[in-house]
């Protein structure tokens, strides 16, 4: 499968193709060029800043498939890839559909359930994140996959143009649907990294009457003492009092609570590439089911 990059990530290459020769030879070749939206108007005509020329995508060739008014007014600041279809004067003409169409027929023929790929991060919502998996083709990561820790809305996880790594968890037509967590490792992977005796920072995930869910990774939590003044999202420190492989527990104690963080966590992937046929969180326990994806 060609590898396709988020719009945006030609913006630089293309903007030296923004002379009446470069134009007229995209055109000639049908070359993928990017530029940025200035303004939607009222006829819902996107047009492009292609320096000593204006560029302008009807709104029928704004997007690939059915086109809603939302696709079209949220591209307006933002880079858009597409095709020249005709020079008139000062003026060129574009279609983003046709660049779509064609990475989507590849992304349909080519990409599996289990396939691990990159993304770029272009919407948050409570339910997810929405993610360019190449040239303006979007793909939903919903909220519950995005790690194991508990998450209630994906700007907890991301911010807007940060690049990650997911798997492709469902292809039902032009739809993508992906998840994360399997990417960041098993519980052992993530307990390896822990010792008892350390103090480290984590997110309060869960407050229940028997003790308070601490996430110490993404895919990691360990449980400290019941404490009426932590609410989910706290930053707190927390000493490791033990790890218990055997039983998948990790037993804290907190210290002190901390301000927030500035920014979303990075992550640390276990793997960027290739493809998954299962993966499985951690060895089933009595009693428990185990955090197992079957692509």
């Amino acid at each position: 499968m060609t590898r396709y990059e988020p719009e945006g990530k030609g913006l630089s290459a293309s903007r030296r193709q923004f002379t009446l020769k470069g134009l007229r030879r995209a055109l000639d070749q049908g070359t993928v060029l990017e530029a940025i939206v200035t303004r939607c108007d009222q006829a819902q005509t996107l047009w492009l800043d292609l320096g000593d020329f204006t560029g302008w995508i009807p709104r029928e060739e704004a997007a690939c498939g059915e086109v809603r008014d939302i696709a079209v007014l949220s591209r307006v600041g933002r880079p858009v890839c597409f095709r020249v279809t005709a020079i008139d004067a000062d003026t060129v003409r574009c279609s983003r559909r046709l660049v779509q169409e064609e990475a989507l027929e590849d992304f349909q023929a080519a990409l599996r359930p289990g396939d691990v790929i990159p993304a770029l991060v272009v919407g948050l919502a409570r339910f997810g994140a929405f993610c360019d998996i190449g040239r303006g083709v979007t793909a939903l990561l919903p909220t519950g996959y995005i790690a194991v820790a508990r998450s209630r809305d994906a700007a907890e996880r991301f911010t807007l143009g940060q690049e990650l790594y997911a798997v492709i968890r469902a292809v039902e037509g032009n739809r993508f649907v992906l998840s994360h967590r399997e990417l960041l490792g098993s519980w052992r992977d993530n307990a390896a990294q822990l010792e008892p005796g350390q103090t480290v920072p984590g997110i309060v995930r869960g407050v229940m009457p028997f003790g308070v869910f601490v996430e110490l990774r993404p895919n990691l939590c360990g449980l400290c003492e019941a404490r009426e003044d932590l609410h989910f999202g706290d930053r707190v420190s927390v000493y490791i009092k033990s790890i218990q492989p055997e039983g998948q527990k990790i037993k804290l104690s907190v210290v002190a609570k901390l301000p927030p963080s500035p920014e979303p966590p990075r992550y640390q992937y276990i793997r960027t590439s290739g493809h998954m046929d299962f993966w499985q969180y951690a060895p089933a326990l009595q009693g428990k089911e185990p955090i197992l994806t079957c692509f």
